[in-house]
């Protein structure tokens, strides 16, 4: 896949490690993410609040993530990127470590709404600097580097920040994960520069691709997909509880076979993109993913079964979305950060439907059908992106 250039060509030497200090802000934002949930009984008595109110904390991230990342990215699109990156690993620091330190529930809400911010602008400058960072027939492997370190937070820096939750305290694990970010911020600093993002162009000439139907039909799929992904995710204890007979210990072994497959999923991806294109691996990861969600009520009945279908799921659902970047930056280089703010956007919109989804449906059927549910999502996703193969396919100048 030839992309054009977008400016002032990259200064890039040991262009590896660069990629990995990325990688590492990336699992930095991951673990803040996912870290949350296991402590939320401990944050709940600390704060004197109920459960209810104590997952709004995941809310106000999630949803300031969503919500901020196409906004910064076209505020911030003329900045060089690794100003924008480490500008929000340093508001994403900061931010944490006022959520350590804030005396009551308030505070530790606005501070997580803060941290979303820092990290809805870092992360889609990260990916565009990741992409950036790579030769034209190795961007899928920049990627999927991005992707293998925000999986790793699932498979590492989650279950690590549990275990330091519980032995000194909820808010230590705020102050560490600023500590790290901030060390990675300044690592960053000090070795990447990947020249201005963009080459002058205006902010309306770099939301152009916007108009682009392919545009958002790549995303519409994102959303469908990672709808029907969260589904399943969100009520996880429910789906495989005759597998692990709601033994903690049990489900914790799924969950970090889910994270690391993951790591691998989004190693392969990187490689089959590069080699045969962004749309063959989509069309690949989601025919594999209905056939698992499709499975999934039966494969959920015993632990066996359910690690083949967690293991399934976390290549396919991590490789799922290395390709769908991909795509969005060959539909229009030049707005790199932009887009994949965008995608971002996408992800948690459909994470937070997710939720919304999932208890109507429970409402109406056996708990270990909902994927069901998801299966259906992933579906509509395959014909929706049938459908944008089919519409780019008809321009031969560029091939996704």
């Amino acid at each position: 896949m030839t992309l054009p250039a977008s400016g002032p060509a990259p200064v890039v030497t040991a262009g590896g490690s660069r990629l990995v200090l990325l990688a590492a802000g990336m699992f930095a934002i991951g673990t803040d993410a996912f870290v949350i949930a296991p402590l939320l009984a401990r944050i709940a008595r600390d704060l004197d609040i109920g459960i209810a109110a104590a997952a709004q904390l995941i809310t106000a991230y999630a949803l300031a993530y969503a919500l901020c990342s196409p906004f910064v990215a076209t505020l911030t699109a003329h900045w060089r990127r690794e100003r924008a990156v480490v500008t929000g690993l340093a508001v994403f620091a900061g931010a944490n470590v006022a959520a350590a330190m804030a005396p009551g529930f308030a505070a530790v809400l606005a501070a997580r709404a803060f941290a979303g911010l820092g990290a809805a602008l870092f992360a889609p400058a990260a990916s565009a600097s990741a992409a950036s960072l790579a030769a034209a027939d190795r961007r899928g492997r920049a990627l999927s580097i991005m992707m293998i370190g925000l999986s790793s937070a699932t498979a590492l820096g989650s279950p690590l920040g549990t275990v330091i939750g519980t032995v000194l305290s909820w808010r230590a694990v705020f102050l560490l994960v600023a500590i790290f970010a901030a060390a990675v911020a300044v690592a960053i600093l000090a070795t990447i520069r990947t020249g201005v993002e963009m080459d002058g162009a205006s902010i309306g000439q770099r939301l152009r691709p916007l108009r682009e139907p392919g545009v958002v039909v790549t995303l519409l799929v994102t959303f469908l997909v990672l709808t029907g992904l969260y589904i399943s995710y969100t009520y996880i204890s429910v789906i495989f509880d005759r597998a692990t007979g709601n033994d903690g210990t049990r489900m914790a072994i799924l969950q970090s076979i889910w994270g690391f497959s993951g790591i691998v999923g989004a190693t392969v991806a990187g490689r089959l993109t590069d080699r045969f294109g962004s749309a063959t691996v989509v069309r690949m990861m989601l025919l594999v993913l209905l056939a698992d969600f499709a499975l999934m009520p039966w494969t959920g009945a015993t632990i066996v079964a359910a690690a083949g279908a967690m293991l399934i799921w976390g290549v396919c659902g991590w490789g799922f979305v290395v390709p769908q970047q991909h795509r969005l930056l060959g539909s229009a280089p030049r707005s790199a950060s932009i887009l994949l703010a965008l995608y971002t956007m996408a992800v948690y919109g459909g994470t937070s439907a997710s939720g919304v989804i999932g208890a109507l449906a429970l409402q109406m059927i056996d708990p270990h059908r909902l994927p069901f549910v998801g299966a259906g999502l992933i579906l509509s996703g395959l014909i929706v992106d049938e459908f944008a193969r089919r519409m780019h396919s008809e321009r031969p100048a560029r091939r996704i």
